[in-house]
């Protein structure tokens, strides 16, 4: 009897079994050896040797809360500043460290509610931000809200707070569109000047760079941001998976002209061996909160071990000049996925950047909720056929999205590989589309 409950994104069938892992693979339990083609939260892969000495010299540190003061945390921040933040000095405050992307969120969401006495939040359509809370509230795919999903009856918990939804960069340049022209939407200026009474009302607008697929470019950014701003709210940029290094930057907001008030971080930025996020706040932000004490506290945020990590990986992205690697593989997956959406008429639409990938397929829309249908989904059945094959390849938990995230260590060959074995396992797609 299996006494772990356990969850998944490849609705209907079972997760292989990982046992062990070194560099860009897993080693699964029938022996076979994988590469790790989706992992957000592993920017080194797996083992990488300096994280592994950090974390072997701070498990003899103390237990200490964050309500006592660290060395190991002060120099975290520092290293944060020094390379996650070089030249953003200007408009960066402070730092704060706590557990999970979900609680960064939640936390920078109820703060935002605090300051500017409002309720009500603003998202992106497609958006996700986490599973706790106001992060909750604001992810529109309705399969991460902690629902229960049974044949016919699909139940989803109550909400915290009033949410608008925004509309999402609908006319971005895909690298392969969802029609055969990109489709014709109004001027961003003009679908925000209409949400203009609801943003009114908002306290804050949190904006992230790759969920549901969809990786908009600055103007986009800039437009949400300057609307964000006429409208005395705060805008959040959930750099929960694009923070330091997976969007070819350290930032992704960086691609824009516009700065956030708040940025919440997490799953790469304790190198993929512990779990810990991060929320930025900046210089306005903290003006506005002088005198006030955040009444707010967790028992093992700042950890001494998840310290250490934060302050390894930094210093491991800057020494193994991973932004630059990752450039150059941005590159590489933007030619070779055209390519392969060409050959795949399973393929609605391709989109991405640095190394995160999204690779759509025709077939229900995202807004349905189908996790409780007993076949396996198309997407999932294209992973499956990747792993036979030789490589990880990650759904969304929607019924026909795949993306690929790897290691940012990733060489040019293993890259080659992972784009090879997602080439082959389309055809699974393919099969179906065409029936």
């Amino acid at each position: 009897m299996a006494r772990l409950l356990r969850t998944g994104l490849n609705a209907g069938g079972d997760p292989p079994r990982v046992v062990g892992g070194k560099g860009v693979y897993f080693e699964l339990s029938d022996g076979r050896r994988v590469l790790d083609g989706s992992n957000t939260g592993g920017p080194l892969g797996h083992g990488h040797p300096r994280m592994i000495e950090a974390l072997r010299e701070a498990a003899a540190l103390p237990m200490v809360s964050e309500g006592w003061a660290w060395k190991g945390r002060d120099q975290a921040a520092e290293d944060f500043f020094e390379i996650g933040l070089s030249g953003e000095e200007s408009w960066a405050g402070a730092v704060r460290f706590c557990l999970s992307g979900s609680e960064a969120n939640d936390m920078a969401l109820s703060l935002s509610q605090a300051l500017t006495g409002r309720q009500a939040i603003a998202t992106r359509e497609r958006a996700y931000h986490g599973i706790v809370g106001l992060s909750r509230d604001v992810t529109v795919q309705p399969h991460w809200h902690g629902g229960l999903a049974a044949p016919g009856a699909t139940r989803l918990p109550f909400p915290n707070a009033p949410v608008h939804v925004l509309p999402p960069p609908e006319n971005a340049a895909w690298i392969h569109p969802l029609e055969a022209r990109r489709r014709e939407a109004e001027p961003l200026p003009v679908t925000l000047a209409a949400m203009a009474p609801k943003l009114a009302e908002t306290a804050a607008v949190i904006l992230d760079y790759t969920q549901g697929g969809y990786y908009h470019d600055p103007d986009y950014q800039d437009a949400m941001a300057t609307a964000t701003r006429d409208a005395g709210a705060l805008w959040i940029a959930d750099e929960v998976v694009t923070g330091l290094g997976r969007s070819g930057r350290p930032f992704a907001f960086q691609a824009g002209q516009s700065r956030p008030d708040i940025v919440t971080l997490g799953k790469g930025l304790g190198g993929g061996m512990v779990a810990v996020a991060a929320i930025v706040l900046s210089h306005e932000v903290l003006d506005r909160m002088k005198g006030a004490a955040w009444q707010n506290y967790g028992t093992l945020r700042g950890h001494p071990m998840t310290m250490a990590a934060v302050s390894a990986y930094l210093r491991i992205m800057r020494d193994e000049a991973l932004l630059q690697r990752v450039a150059a593989h941005e590159t590489r997956f933007r030619a070779r996925l055209s390519e392969i959406a060409q050959r795949h008429p399973a393929v609605a639409r391709v989109a991405g950047q640095g190394l995160h990938w999204t690779i759509e397929l025709h077939g229900p829309s995202w807004k349905q909720w189908l996790a409780d249908t007993p076949e396996s989904p198309i997407a999932s059945q294209v992973a499956g056929r990747a792993l036979e094959l030789g490589a990880v390849i990650g759904t969304s938990g929607e019924q026909t999205s795949l993306f690929l995230a790897p290691p940012l260590v990733m060489s040019e060959a293993e890259a080659e590989t992972l784009l090879s074995i997602l080439d082959e396992a389309l055809l699974v797609a393919d099969r179906a589309h065409n029936a």
